[in-house]
């Protein structure tokens, strides 16, 4: 069995190195353009930062690891063309530029992800950067040594990490987004609201609710950044508005949501007989909603990568769905979530109903203590988990591990409440947070019901 895979960051390591063990016989071709594998993009911030002074640690896999596996590495090298019903590729050699057929039996598409670009004029300004692979992180690590004032364009997760590492490292720095408030995607306003405060109070310019219309500069270095509602100066700009599925190579191929996203089914074939995708690059089953989304995380593309090995030969093993669980740390704020939050489950169409917690985490009698926010989201018709965020001075995220196992089970506030949970005053109180929301939300319903069957007064 012939296998080619394109692209290897986390979904391509992972089927390639689960595809080398399960099938030692197979021949398995790999083709990458980068002259590395398996970068760890979310720790760009943290080498930015000067947390990870060893770029290397960012790697977790290696051309030559792979080549012990018996994999074909061709680094530096563009597939130019895809046929699928032919089961051939076309690939370049960036080195030489020699071009060179390969056949395949399967074909394994791994190609992720890309920044998001929009035609802003001005953009071929020297100093606008993308963030993504590592060529990137060393780029702005080099350039923002000698910027003093630093916009990042985008206040998502990647965003917003990259704002706290600038400030930290003593830079003057803005941040623009079209949203009238940071990180709109994964938090409600109530856990937004302290993260958005510790950046203004630490110096950031917030420049929230206007969107980039133009860079300007001289001499071909980026120098203002113009938005619909004014200017402001810089010596670079970060872009980090959000990502595109990066599989215009394979448009008429296979099928794809109008974003790019290749559409797999539940044992991450494609439209095409022997053709599979993981990670960035295409769907992944949604259990909030139970349709299809584009969520590229790290978590999804190395359980697709899996995936595809297990049932390259035949389906056995299907994706279980995800619920989107991401964390972040910025400052001294610890959060995460998972599944939808209010405004999304409100958007999804859902009656939507919530129950928060706000309390100290252990008994008062313990000498030191924290407080924890925690919030779910669930169907009021149903009484179904939908979503959940937490957010604390304490590290309280793998809670929200917890709550995404309860939303792919399709667990109910009442089923949360009464969850066995363990009570020791280290860790906790006799009822968990956890249970805490589930009978918060098991109250709410219970005074929703009961306004319904008020009888109107007489006039």
């Amino acid at each position: 069995m012939k296998i080619a895979v394109i692209g290897c960051t986390h979904a391509g390591t992972a089927a390639i190195t689960n595809m080398a063990e399960m099938y030692p016989e197979a021949d398995i071709h790999v083709f990458e353009k980068n002259n590395n594998i398996s970068f760890l993009s979310c720790g760009i911030a943290l080498y930015v930062g000067g947390v990870v002074n060893d770029p290397d640690g960012l790697f977790y896999a290696s051309p030559k690891g792979m080549e012990e596996l018996g994999v074909h590495m061709h680094l530096e090298h563009e597939v130019l063309e895809t046929d699928t019903e032919n089961k051939t590729l076309l690939a370049k050699n960036l080195q030489t530029n020699q071009e060179t057929v390969y056949g395949f039996d399967k074909l394994v598409i791994t190609t992720g992800s890309w920044p998001i670009t929009p035609p802003i004029p001005g953009r071929e300004l020297d100093n606008i950067m993308l963030c993504k692979n590592f060529n990137h992180a060393k780029h702005i690590i080099k350039q923002a040594q000698h910027a003093e004032s630093i916009t990042v364009v985008g206040a998502g997760y990647i965003g917003i990490e990259l704002v706290e590492a600038f400030e930290e490292a003593g830079k003057k720095v803005t941040l623009i987004d079209g949203e009238t408030r940071i990180l709109n995607k994964y938090l409600d306003p109530e856990f937004t609201a302290p993260v958005q405060k510790s950046l203004e109070d630490r110096g950031v310019n917030m420049v929230l609710g206007e969107t980039v219309r133009e860079f300007k500069g001289e001499e071909g270095t980026v120098q203002k950044v113009l938005t619909t509602n004014g200017e402001y100066e810089t010596d670079m700009v970060v872009m980090c508005i959000g990502f595109r599925p990066n599989t215009d190579l394979f448009r008429g191929e296979v099928d794809m949501l109008d974003n790019g996203a290749i559409i797999v089914d539940k044992y991450m074939q494609t439209s095409r007989k022997d053709v599979f995708a993981a990670g960035d690059c295409c769907t992944v089953p949604y259990n909030p909603t139970g349709g299809n989304a584009y969520i590229p995380l790290a978590t999804n593309a190395v359980r697709m990568g899996t995936l595809v090995a297990h049932n390259l030969e035949k389906p056995v093993l299907a994706h279980p769905g995800t619920q989107g669980t991401s964390g972040l740390k910025i400052y001294e704020h610890q959060m995460a979530s998972t599944g939808l939050t209010e405004m999304a489950a409100k958007q999804a169409g859902f009656d939507t109903g919530t129950a928060v917690v706000e309390d100290d985490y252990r008994p008062a009698f313990m000498p030191d203590n924290a407080v924890i926010k925690l919030k779910i989201v669930y169907d009021t018709k149903t009484h179904r988990l939908l979503g959940a965020q937490v957010i604390s001075e304490a590290d309280f995220t793998q809670s929200i591990n917890t709550l995404s196992v309860a939303i792919q089970q399709q667990m109910t506030v009442e089923q949360l409440a009464m969850n066995d949970f363990f009570f020791q005053p280290h860790f906790n109180k006799p009822w968990n947070y956890l249970n805490m929301a589930g009978l918060e939300a098991m109250k709410n319903i219970k005074a929703r019901a009961a306004d319904k069957r008020k009888v109107p007064a007489a006039v």
